[in-house]
């Protein structure tokens, strides 16, 4: 149970007060306590001094009292000796209900603790030589002793824990205030104050022992009949109260003090008055607060006194804040100031700073405060005073990746609750962590680490202080606006040669060509040149963390001609420094996002955002899709809208994909959405061109096949299709069948004809007799040719049908024709089985290119697409009519229903995804390095090194790649060979 001096702990278990020792499930609580002799010790001393009966029998009759009174009195020394200076208060644990105090509720509970009510009546007068500061102390404690029970047992979380302490504070302050006012003389000129919590107060984020940082502001009281109000005298009766209040709550009693109030972070600070007027606030901020003041403000929030008086303050002191960031040297400014905090600490102090060390709270929060105010001028879900909510809102809106923004809310969480069990113990202001054996024993047992606690919580704080060093000098120290710094004097005077030897440094392969970019970007006085001057010191070292920084800075430079003068363009940079960091890396690591966005630059206004690097729903696609289409005034330009809107999902999916923002599975996806969109629209147009206005003479269906069908396309992938036509009711065969060909002809004509944006080819080489046959078939010539003379890898090739655009019904008619084909009743044969084998090996023998290497072809290699996809239709022809689940044109979902029904043990469909998945990433960073399509991935130098860091490997990883696949796709052939070939 963790007992240490195991001798005094069975004298004390053995006291008759409690009778302990004969009850040994009263003692599981101690197991969990941070300290189980100090809490036992407390026990028994406690139940000296009140009624040890019913202490007892309230321990035998309650687990959850039990429990929290033996956390607390293991957790905290103080808690302990306040108990046994108040006995009977242990009955406020069993009595609590475990629901966190609302503001409301602390408020009213403090003002009667003072003999005060919510209506500011005055407190009662001192009576048995108890003051009105004790009562107020008591109470604190009270509310203290309740929360850190709950705190310790896990009956609130940290943000409650701290949001509750910060009510409690706001609630003392308002006791403090009656208090305060209960002690004017009657004539004292009457006044408005309010009380501005700061710092985690007003962040409803506080400590259990802190100071409560306030900012005081007061107006006069107009009362009616009696003229103008005297601002002075007003002025002098706020200070009284405010004076009046402070010592209320850090005045030293017999029941000790609370908190020092604190208002250093007033105008001036503590060379200034201690009140102001609301015009004073707002005139000391508008000319001459520091930027440090601006970034106090954050947390400012009312929590005492006159609350319009506050809400007034808000209203107009808090915009202010989110203009700060548009001063000159800002960004420097709140650096130098967080160094400076750490100037201030001793190595020795340092090491052990849990707050204000290095890796410590500090650190996240002026990291997340800096982004907050850099960001928050455009977007109001930052203005947030608490530091989680406010990291959450950063992540939420993509100015923190979601990986740094989940593991900087689990430091800060874990250096918060250990900031709370240090300074619970003897409720001290302190942040450092103790340096013997048993403070770190206990600390540790009560963050949870029974094992070896000391060690335990040596390790995982280390762990955590340097996760957040980490993020903090990556968020603190590049971020947008220092991103955009201007370019230093001393560079600017730097010689040619002295420049081509830092271009050569930082590893553009042509130094010489480099600076003719950055000459012809940066040159001249105009606004363009200027804000040019600002970005490329960043984006050139962004460019040197790419692949190819040479690449990326032609194409920068490509694009921002092409942009010229457009005024969004260059601000977007210089304000969004993740659009920019994005746009480097991108511009340097892949071709075709770059030829891409060279077509259309204006999708860069994409990268500045997460939520705008989401592919977009095939619905949504259809509807834009559709309305461009009727906006275009012939089929041609309907087209062209279309295709455009094809490479805009495009980029917007290929920039996702090279950013890490999306897997391989939501690329596929999304490129197919889009292909499909793109079809329909073409086809609408097509249908438009040949028809005319005129009445409709066929019904026609656009089907899906192969990869398009099956979700599956890579960015290089053609479009394979299928036409299947009717005619309309009272129309003879031969013109439908006319104005069906003129469709089709005039979708692939539209979607290949020469334009500026990129065309889709449309393949229709799957059809019934390949290209010997028609490219149009009605629905009862399929149901023929089908029925008649239809084989058996025709069956296989449907297996990805699947209807994409025009008449949805006939589609659906088209799908009921296929359906026994491709699921036939009683599966295969064991011809079709040998039939399927056998075509599968001519594909492996006669397909694979001359000369190419088939442990790396991504296609036809081993263990590559083919291998894993013919597996999985196989499975589909044999039990697809039992297995609805495998009545699927998605090879992946195939996989997964044929481990559910045991036709594919786990194993062996895991090696199989993983095959394919990877097989499926390569095939497509090829695609984004080269900007043209490859089965398989180059052997060495710089392409496959950017291959590689497309997939995420470490830079000086990049030659595991395929090693990597070599041994993921030779698992794979183990299963293939097994269950395809048997």
């Amino acid at each position: 149970m963790g007992f240490q001096d195991r001798a005094q702990a069975l004298r004390q278990m053995a006291l008759p007060g409690l009778d302990l020792a004969s009850r040994p499930d009263r003692l599981a609580a101690f197991a969990d306590a941070g300290d189980p002799d100090l809490a036992l010790a407390s026990l028994t001393a406690l139940a000296e001094v009140t009624d040890a009966g019913e202490l007892r029998a309230a321990l035998e009759r309650s687990e959850v009292f039990r429990r929290r009174l033996i956390a607390v009195l293991g957790a905290s020394q103080a808690l302990g000796e306040f108990l046994l200076r108040h006995p009977e208060d242990w009955r406020l644990l069993e009595k609590d209900a475990g629901n966190p105090d609302t503001p409301y509720y602390l408020r009213a509970a403090m003002l009667e603790a003072v003999g005060a009510n919510p209506d500011e009546a005055e407190p009662v007068a001192d009576d048995a030589g108890e003051t009105t500061y004790d009562r107020l102390r008591v109470a604190y404690r009270r509310w203290l002793l309740r929360l850190a029970a709950r705190d310790l047992t896990g009956g609130s979380g940290l943000e409650e824990v701290s949001a509750e302490l910060a009510d409690l504070a706001a609630a003392t302050l308002e006791a403090g205030l009656a208090i305060a006012r209960a002690g004017l003389p009657d004539d004292a000129p009457r006044c408005r104050l309010t009380v501005i919590g700061m710092g985690k107060c007003g962040g409803r984020e506080l400590n259990y022992v802190s100071d409560v940082d306030v900012v005081f502001v007061a107006e006069p009281r107009e009362i009616e009949g009696q003229g103008e109000p005297d601002e002075a005298s007003a002025m002098r009766t706020a200070t009284q109260l405010a004076s009046a209040m402070m010592k209320a709550c850090s005045a030293s009693t017999a029941e000790g003090t609370i908190w020092p109030v604190d208002a250093a972070l007033r105008p001036e600070g503590k060379q200034g008055p201690l009140v102001r007027t609301l015009a004073s606030h707002v005139a000391y901020y508008e000319r001459w607060a520091k930027t440090w003041e601006f970034q106090a403000l954050l947390k400012a929030r009312p929590v005492a006194g006159d609350r319009a008086l506050g809400k007034a303050y808000m209203e107009a002191v808090g915009p202010l804040v989110w203009k700060a960031a548009n001063r000159e040297n800002f960004v420097a400014d709140v650096q130098a100031m967080r160094k400076r905090v750490e100037a201030t600490l001793t190595p020795a102090e340092a090491e052990r700073q849990i707050k204000l060390g290095p890796g410590g709270l500090r650190d996240v929060e002026f990291a997340v405060q800096l982004l907050q105010m850099v960001h928050g001028r455009g977007d109001d879900t930052l203005h947030s005073g608490t530091t989680l909510s406010a990291l959450a809102a950063l992540s939420q809106g993509g100015y923190v990746g979601r990986e740094d923004a989940a593991r900087l809310d689990e430091a800060y969480r874990f250096l918060r609750t250990l900031e709370h069990r240090i300074q619970l113990y003897k409720l001290w202001r302190t942040h450092v962590l103790p340096d013997g054996d048993a403070d770190m024993r206990r600390l540790g047992r009560a963050m949870g680490l029974k094992g070896d606690p000391k060690a335990e919580l040596t390790e995982t704080w280390r762990k955590h202080a340097h996760e957040v060093r980490r993020l903090h000098e990556k968020l603190f120290y590049r971020p947008l606006l220092m991103a955009v710094s201007r370019v230093s004097e001393a560079e600017t005077r730097l010689t040619t040669e002295a420049a081509r030897a830092r271009l050569s440094a930082l590893g553009y392969a042509d130094p010489a060509g480099a600076l003719r970019h950055l000459e012809a970007l940066t040159s001249g006085l105009s606004r363009r040149a200027s804000i040019q001057r600002q970005l490329l010191p960043a984006m050139l070292g962004w460019f040197a963390d790419a692949p190819d920084p040479d690449a990326g800075l032609l194409a920068f430079r490509q694009v921002s001609d092409a942009l010229g003068e457009t005024p969004w363009y260059l601000r977007l940079l210089r304000d969004e420094g993740m659009a920019a960091e994005r746009l480097a890396h991108l511009l340097a690591s892949s071709r075709f996002a770059a030829e891409l966005l060279q077509r259309a630059p204006e999708a860069i206004q994409m990268l500045a955002d997460d939520a705008d690097l989401r592919p977009r729903d095939r619905a949504a696609l259809l509807t834009e899709v559709n309305a461009a289409v009727a906006r275009a005034q012939n089929a041609e330009a309907a087209a062209i809208a279309v295709r455009g809107i094809r490479r805009r999902e495009q980029f917007r999916i290929a920039a996702a994909d090279a950013l890490g923002l999306i897997d391989v599975t939501a690329v596929c996806e999304s490129l197919s959405d889009v292909v499909a969109a793109t079809l329909a629209g073409g086809f609408a147009a097509a249908t438009r061109s040949v028809v005319g206005e005129g009445d409709p003479v066929v019904r026609m269906a656009v089907i899906a096949m192969g990869r398009l069908g099956g979700h599956e396309m890579s960015y290089a992938s053609d479009a394979d299709v299928m036409f299947v036509h009717e005619p309309m009711p009272f129309v003879e065969d031969k013109p439908a069948t006319d104005a069906a060909h003129a469709i089709a002809n005039e979708l692939r004509r539209l979607m290949q004809m020469q334009a500026p944006e990129p065309p889709l080819e449309v393949d229709t080489d799957l059809r019934p007799e390949g290209r010997n046959g028609p490219l149009v078939r009605s629905l009862a010539s399929y149901e023929q040719y089908y029925s008649r003379w239809s084989s058996v890898w025709e069956a296989q090739a449907l297996l990805r049908a699947e209807f994409v655009a025009g008449d949805a019904e006939l589609g659906e008619r088209f799908t009921a024709l296929i359906n026994p084909l491709r699921y036939p009743v009683g599966g295969l044969t064991e011809d079709q089985v040998r039939e399927i084998r056998r075509i599968k090996a001519r594909v492996e023998s006669e397909r694979l290119p001359r000369g190419a290497d088939p442990s790396i072809h991504t296609k036809l290699g081993r263990g590559g697409l083919a291998d894993v996809e013919w597996v999985a239709q196989l499975l589909q022809l044999q039990h697809g009519a039992k297995i609805e689940g495998l009545r699927t044109t998605r090879t992946l979902a195939t996989l997964e229903v044929a481990r559910e029904h045991d036709l594919l043990t786990a194993a062996d469909a895991e090696e199989l995804t993983a095959a394919w998945k990877l097989a499926t990433r390569i095939r497509n960073a090829i695609m984004l390095v080269r900007g043209r399509p490859a089965d398989s991935p180059p052997t060495g130098g710089r392409e496959q090194s950017s291959i590689a860091r497309i997939l995420g490997y470490p830079v000086d990883e990049t030659g595991r790649m395929l090693d990597d696949y070599r041994r993921v796709t030779r698992h794979a052939r183990t299963v293939v060979e097994r269950v395809f070939y048997g």
